[in-house]
C-alpha cells in the first residue's frame, strides 16, 4: 500500500527518538540530508517531521527560523543515551534512575532539582512523558521544557522513559508509568518531594500516557507488577495532555493523514494487531474508557488541523470529563498542527494550570480562548 511522504517519514522518524540519533545506528547526517530537500545545509519548519514539531524550537538555538547541522549535532548530544545533559548554574540533575529495580533498559527516569529552593518543604512534582507513537523518543526530550520550572525553585521535573512497542505491547507502557509514579511516592523524602502533589504531561503519544494516568488512577489491571513500590498509590494532581489519542477505535473517523485501523498504524502497534480485529484491547488502551468523577484536573491542547491525531480526539475526550463533572478545559489552537505550536500564550496558560493544581494558586484564572499557533503573550497577563 503506497503512503504519502508525511506518513513515510513519520514512522521513519519515530525510532529516530525524536530527530536524535535515527536508532543510534546510521549516522544522523544522512537524515539531515535527506530532510534538507533543497540542499541549502539547514532545515526549516516546512522540512521537519511534523509528528516531532515541537522539538523545533528546543533544536533552533539561535531563533532563526532554520536548524542547521550545529544545532543538530549539539541536539543529539543532549538527547543521546548515557550523555549528560547540560543544565543552568540553579539546577541540579539525576540521570538514569531505574524505577524498575534495575530491570529495564527503558524504564529508567531523569530527575531535575533546584539547587536553591524558592520555599521551605517538598517539592511539588511535574512529570514529563515523551512522544514518538509509543515506537520511539527519549526522555531527553522533557529536559529543555522542565528546566525553566525547575529552575524557578518551585518545582521538582522529572522526565521518563518506557518500553516502546517494539519491545513490548499494550499494557507495558502504563505499567511502567505507574511504576514511575510510584517510585517517586516512595523516594519523596530522599529528594524533598511532595509525593501529594505530581502533575503529568505529554504531548501525542505522550499525551496519551499521560491521560492514562489521570483517568486509571483506581484500574487494578493496569497497575502492573513493575518496581518495588507496588504499595504506593499511581494517582496523579493534575494532567496536561497535548494531542493525544484518546480513544482508539475512533481515530479513523476523522480525515488524516495516517490510516489508523491498518495492521501497522502506531496504535495497531500499541495494541498487538489491527485495531479494529483487537477491540478490546484498544478500547483498555484508551483514556476516554476509564473517565470517572473521581478523576484529577485535566487541560488539553490540541491543533485543529492536527494532520495526525485528529483534533475530535480531544472534543471527544472533553464532552466525557465534563460529563462525569471532571475539572477540565480543552484550549484550541487555532490552525495549529501536530505541536510546535511556539505561543509564549499557551505556554503561560500551561504555567498556570500547574500552579493552580500543584502549589495552590486557585486565584489562577486559566483561559479556554482558542490560541494562535504563534501567538505572543499579551502585555501584562
Amino acid at each position: 500500500m503506497t503512503r504519502s511522504l508525511p506518513f513515510q517519514l513519520w514512522t521513519a522518524s519515530v525510532a529516530w527518538a525524536a530527530f536524535a540519533v535515527l536508532s543510534y545506528a546510521q549516522p544522523p547526517v544522512s537524515l539531515f540530508k535527506q530532510l534538507d530537500r533543497n540542499g541549502d545545509g539547514k532545515l526549516t519548519r516546512d522540512e521537519f517531521p511534523r509528528h516531532i514539531a515541537r522539538l523545533f524550537d528546543q533544536i533552533d538555538t539561535n531563533r532563526d527560523g532554520a536548524i542547521s547541522p550545529e544545532e543538530d549535532a549539539a541536539f543529539r548530544r543532549v538527547t543521546a543515551p548515557g550523555d549528560t545533559p547540560r543544565l543552568p548554574p540553579s539546577v541540579r540533575g539525576e540521570f538514569d534512575l531505574s524505577y524498575a529495580g534495575e530491570k529495564g533498559a527503558h524504564q529508567k527516569l531523569d530527575l531535575l532539582l533546584p539547587k536553591e529552593p524558592a520555599a521551605d518543604g517538598p517539592l511539588p512534582v511535574i512529570l514529563y512523558i515523551h512522544g514518538g507513537a509509543w515506537r520511539g523518543g527519549s526522555k531527553r526530550e522533557g529536559i529543555a521544557f522542565l528546566t525553566p520550572s525547575v529552575a524557578s525553585g518551585k518545582y521538582a521535573g522529572v522526565t521518563i522513559d518506557y518500553r516502546l512497542s517494539p519491545e513490548a505491547t499494550w499494557p507495558a507502557q502504563i505499567h511502567d508509568c505507574k511504576a514511575a509514579v510510584r517510585w517517586l511516592r516512595t523516594n519523596a523524602k530522599k529528594y524533598n518531594l511532595d509525593p501529594q502533589r505530581i502533575g503529568v504531561i505529554g504531548g501525542s503519544a505522550g499525551g496519551h500516557l499521560a491521560a492514562m494516568l489521570g483517568t486509571s488512577g483506581n484500574i487494578e489491571r493496569l497497575e502492573g507488577k513493575v518496581g518495588d513500590n507496588l504499595d504506593e498509590t499511581s494517582r496523579v494532581s493534575c494532567v496536561v495532555d497535548e494531542y493525544g489519542p484518546t480513544e482508539l477505535l475512533a481515530m479513523s473517523e476523522f480525515p488524516s493523514e495516517i490510516e489508523h485501523d491498518s495492521p501497522d498504524s502506531p496504535e495497531s502497534r500499541l495494541v498487538g494487531g489491527p485495531v479494529q480485529q483487537r477491540k478490546e484491547v484498544a478500547k483498555s488502551a484508551s483514556p476516554i474508557t476509564y473517565v470517572s468523577s473521581d478523576d484529577p484536573p485535566f487541560l488539553l491542547i490540541h491543533g485543529t488541523d492536527d494532520p495526525l491525531v485528529p483534533y475530535d480526539q480531544s472534543e471527544r475526550f472533553l464532552a466525557a470529563l465534563q460529563e462525569e463533572g471532571v475539572d477540565s478545559l480543552l484550549i484550541k489552537v487555532q490552525g495549529g498542527g501536530h505541536g510546535g505550536f511556539r505561543s509564549s500564550e499557551l505556554d503561560r496558560r500551561i504555567r498556570l494550570f500547574f500552579d493552580k493544581h500543584l502549589r495552590g494558586q486557585q486565584d489562577a484564572e486559566i483561559s479556554a480562548e482558542a490560541v494562535q499557533p504563534g501567538q505572543k503573550r499579551a502585555e501584562g497577563k
